[in-house]
């Protein structure tokens, strides 16, 4: 597996251990409908979150968070209606990124909440 893939996984087992911390009910991870494809689907109260991880080494050319751009929130959302379909859901979305810096000197691991609407 390429070095890349290796930090992403990473960066993924550290954002499910924060969520399920912080009280999140896992549903799916890496849940895919056609090409897209939704880091982890969680619940939190009464609301269904889409979660996008972004992990990066270093902060260099920019926060994790900053490279989730509007073509992977379009796709997000698609997926989020797929989702909703195939699932009978009616309970409300969220999007949230978990934003992940991590190498050998740090661990950082930021949660943002409702980090774009369905409507942008």
């Amino acid at each position: 597996m390429a070095e890349h893939n290796d930090l992403g996984k990473a960066g993924e087992e550290l954002a499910l251990a924060e969520l399920r911390k912080l009280g999140y009910e896992i549903l799916h991870t890496n849940w895919r409908y056609g090409n897209d494809e939704v880091d982890i689907i969680a619940k939190e109260d009464n609301m269904i979150v889409l979660v996008e991880v972004k992990t990066r080494q270093t902060n260099y050319f920019g926060e994790p968070e900053t490279f989730v751009t509007k073509k992977k929130q379009f796709f997000l959302i698609r997926a989020a209606n797929h989702y909703a379909e195939k699932y009978d859901i009616m309970e409300e979305f969220r999007f949230d990124i978990v934003s992940v810096l991590y190498n050998s000197k740090q661990q950082d691991i930021k949660i943002i909440k409702d980090a774009f609407q369905a409507g942008m």
